[in-house]
């Protein structure tokens, strides 16, 4: 007997995955399972993005906060927006010295409602939040309102292990629905994560 299809972008958040809204006690281990297991795919989406001294960076879902601490590294400015506020203050505690040089600005946030303003930023980045979000296409639209004329924006979806990984219908959903907005998208398989990319 086959397993039924799973439906994205349905309206409403994923029941039952911790690691979709991290919160109560198994909140700060949803974290620790995210700072181990996306390392790699983080190191490798960081090298993926190109970012300049001159760029101001937006992570979308950033979890607890490692990819920010590397993009605050090379970037001018961080803003990290993520739905769980056990997230945000985990990624506070992690980043915290970048956070008070006023490099790192974090907020409860979504792709959908990232509360940044119009054109405010060079890059928008996420790792393993696409397949989770509620609405694909309303956030799509929030994350090239947010981007610069030029500005970049990179998704990043685990490819292993398999059961995880997008299957080709939606892979093609989310290149579409940036290709709608963007007016072209690429997407690509790395090799930790498949990489969508679009440019405003």
């Amino acid at each position: 007997m086959g397993s039924e299809r799973r439906r994205l972008w349905t309206g409403t958040s994923p029941s039952g995955n911790p690691f979709a809204l991290p919160r109560g006690p198994l909140g700060p281990l949803a974290g620790l399972l995210m700072a181990r297991g996306n390392r790699r795919q983080n190191a490798e989406v960081l090298a993926h993005c190109e970012v300049s001294p001159e760029d101001d960076v937006l992570e979308v879902g950033h979890g607890p906060g490692v990819l920010l601490g590397l993009l605050a590294e090379r970037a001018r400015t961080v803003t990290g927006v993520d739905p769980s506020p056990q997230m945000v203050r985990m990624a506070l505690r992690r980043n915290f010295a970048a956070v008070r040089a006023g490099r790192v600005r974090l907020r409860v946030g979504s792709a959908e409602h990232t509360g940044a303003p119009e054109a405010s930023t060079d890059l928008v980045v996420s790792v393993n939040t696409v397949a989770m979000w509620p609405r694909l296409d309303p956030a799509v639209d929030e994350l090239h309102r947010v981007l610069r004329p030029g500005g970049r924006l990179v998704l990043s979806w685990h490819l292993s292990p398999a059961r995880f990984a997008l299957a080709p219908e939606e892979r093609e959903e989310v290149r579409g629905a940036l290709a709608r907005r963007f007016g072209s998208a690429d997407t690509r398989d790395l090799r930790h994560g498949a990489v969508f990319v679009a440019q405003r």
